[in-house]
Formats: C-alpha cells, sequence, structure tokens
C-alpha cells in the first residue's frame, strides 16, 4: 500500500464505498496509503507480502484468515494473483466468495497467473481489454472488463513552489515518471532518450525500487546525473503533476496504468509505451504512444511535446475529456457494487 496504480484503486474504492453502502477493511503489507486509511478511520490489517514463496504464501494466509476472522467480511476482493491465492487458502474455513482484480502480469506469467485464478476467484476482473483477451486465451473464463478510473485527488501546493522545492526554475521544461523502480518499467530506456534532450530539461523519478543503484549509476554513466532526480516514493504525486509538464511511462507491459490516467485527468500529456492498456488508456487522445524499448522513438515524443506548449495543451485537453468520458470513478463502483452484490447474493 505504498506507490503504485493497485493501491491507489484501492485507496479510491475504500473511500467512495460508504456512498454505496460499503462496510470496507484492507489488508495489506502496509505503507503509506495503508496509514492513511487508518486516519480516516478505516480498519487496516498487516499482511506479510508472499513474494511467490511457499513460506511467504503460509505466513501470508494465516494473517489474512486472522484478518477475516476479525472483520468478517461478507465477500473479499482480492487485488491481483498472489493475493488471491493467498486470500483462497486464507478464506476456505468461511466459505467466502472471492473476486479478484487482474491489473496484469508479463507475456511469460499468463499461463501461470490464469491456473491459480480458475482455482480461486468466483470473477477474474480485468482492468484493460488486452488484459482480457489475454486471461481468456489463458484458459480463464468470462472475465469481466472494468477499466480503471481516476479518483479525485487536488493538487495541495502551488505548482512554482513544488518547482522551488526541487530546484526547477518556473520556465525548465520537467518531464515526470510516476514508476516504481522496477525491471517492467524500462527507466534505462527512459534515461538512453534523456540523454538525447536539451541539457535544460529536467526528469523527475518519482518511486523507489530494486533498480535505484543500477539505474543511478547509469544516469551518471550517460553524464545526466545534474538532469535527473531521484525522487523516491511519493505521497505528493498530484502536486508533482501540476508543477510538471509532461509524463512519461516506458514500460515493457501494463495492465491499465493509473498514473497514465492520473496524469490525463491532471491535463498533463503522456509519452507512453505503446502496450496493452497504455493503448486503451490513451485510445481517446492525450498523449503519444512510441515502440517499447526504442529510446530514439522515445526521445522524439518527448522533444515534441517538451518545446511547444500548444501541442502540450491540445494534448492536455484531450487528455481531461478522455478520462471524464471513459474512466469515471462513479460507473467503475457502479459495476464492482454490483458484482460484489450479486456473489454475496449467490452465496446466500
Amino acid at each position: 500500500m505504498g506507490t503504485g496504480g493497485a493501491e491507489a484503486l484501492v485507496v479510491g474504492m475504500t473511500r467512495a464505498g460508504g456512498r454505496f453502502g460499503w462496510h470496507s477493511a484492507v489488508a495489506s503489507g502496509g505503507g503509506h496509503r495503508a496509514e492513511a486509511l487508518r486516519a480516516l478511520g478505516v480498519p487496516t490489517f498487516t499482511v506479510p507480502v508472499a513474494r511467490r514463496r511457499p513460506a511467504g504464501v503460509l505466513r501470508a494466509a494465516t494473517a489474512t484468515r486472522a484478518a477475516i476472522g476479525s472483520f468478517r467480511p461478507e465477500v473479499v476482493l482480492a487485488h491481483n494473483v498472489s493475493a488471491s491465492l493467498v486470500t483462497r487458502l486464507a478464506a476456505l474455513p468461511h466459505r467466502l466468495p472471492l473476486l479478484t482484480v487482474f491489473h496484469g502480469v508479463s507475456d511469460a506469467d499468463y499461463a501461470g497467473a490464469a491456473r491459480v485464478l480458475r482455482r480461486t476467484s468466483r470473477t477474474v476482473v480485468a482492468v484493460a481489454d488486452a488484459a482480457a483477451d489475454r486471461l481468456r486465451a489463458a484458459g480463464v473464463p468470462d472475465p469481466v472488463v472494468i477499466p480503471n478510473a481516476v479518483f479525485p485527488q487536488a493538487e495541495r501546493v502551488d505548482r512554482a513552489v513544488v518547482r522551488a522545492v526541487h530546484g526547477v526554475g518556473r520556465d525548465v521544461p520537467v518531464a515526470l515518471c510516476p514508476a516504481r523502480l522496477e525491471p517492467q518499467k524500462r527507466h534505462d530506456v527512459l534515461l538512453e532518450a534523456w540523454a538525447r534532450l536539451d541539457p535544460d530539461a529536467v526528469l523527475w523519478l518519482a518511486g523507489d525500487g530494486s533498480r535505484r543503484d543500477v539505474l543511478e549509476k547509469l544516469a551518471a554513466d550517460l553524464g545526466i546525473t545534474d538532469r535527473v532526480r531521484f525522487l523516491g516514493n511519493r505521497c505528493d504525486v498530484p502536486d508533482l503533476l501540476a508543477a510538471a509538464d509532461v509524463t512519461v511511462l516506458t514500460s515493457d507491459w501494463e495492465g491499465m496504468p493509473l498514473a497514465v490516467l492520473e496524469s490525463l485527468a491532471a491535463g498533463r500529456p503522456v509519452v507512453a509505451t505503446d502496450v496493452d492498456g497504455v493503448r486503451q488508456a490513451l485510445a481517446g487522445g492525450g498523449g503519444i504512444v512510441v515502440p517499447p524499448r526504442d529510446p530514439g522513438a522515445t526521445a522524439e515524443a518527448l522533444r515534441r511535446l517538451l518545446d511547444d506548449p500548444g501541442v502540450r495543451a491540445d494534448l492536455g485537453a484531450e487528455g481531461r475529456a478522455s478520462v471524464r468520458r471513459v474512466h469515471d470513478p462513479d460507473a467503475l463502483m457502479r459495476s464492482y457494487d454490483e458484482l460484489l452484490r450479486t456473489a454475496i447474493g449467490d452465496e446466500r
């Protein structure tokens, strides 16, 4: 429950659930988003992250079983595959209906994910059409598609103040990459692209992860250390979006990235790789898609946006309209409400 799109969705759904008659608790590995929910009075339970190890799965299942026994839910909504396996093991004595929100896996992992989900989940919700198609091909019958949505987030700090805090002048072009520093996100491609751009521009990397040391060394080797800021895990992404000019994401794969949707909602044009849910998120406008693992194409798209305020403004307006039209949080909540209530009714 730190930085990440699935985590943001959990927070948004939990906070909006009261309007739909939900009483929710969150079981997770902890983090700043779990702490924020706890401060709002949401019951939270700590579950160690399984990390695909048998001993980890058993520890997580034990903790989840205790959470279920304490909160006594009528239905469980598990986010992603490992959480589904853990919850199914934990919920066996309780005979609870379990629904899974599938945020995506790498191409190589779809077959294994499908084997788990067929055995654990009453209903599988895919966050993008492409993910549903891949699940179906891997043997998951009838996945339901509910595209991710952006829950309102107001920036708290003025654009100029945020820039000043990070040592960036008013007119300096800034690109923001809000993504965990993990292999999937391919920050190496982004850094190689950034090395080809205007030396006056600044890149903010909002997120942390296992590849931070490698990426800091790569930035040094490319001679761009002074133009790249590693900001670490952040709880102020709305403020960073308000202070940036462009958002960029160079992932090898994505489900339906909240980072892209949040950028569009903030009126920030996006440069992102042409993969699965990214393609769907940008289908209504608001950005430029580039081939995966192509620093040259990424650099050219970033140059076009950073150099032309008019293009940025036009794409920003397109993105805002697209998010309002296709990724409405009330529509998302109504869809999940129907699924959860049907599962509870069928179990009774």
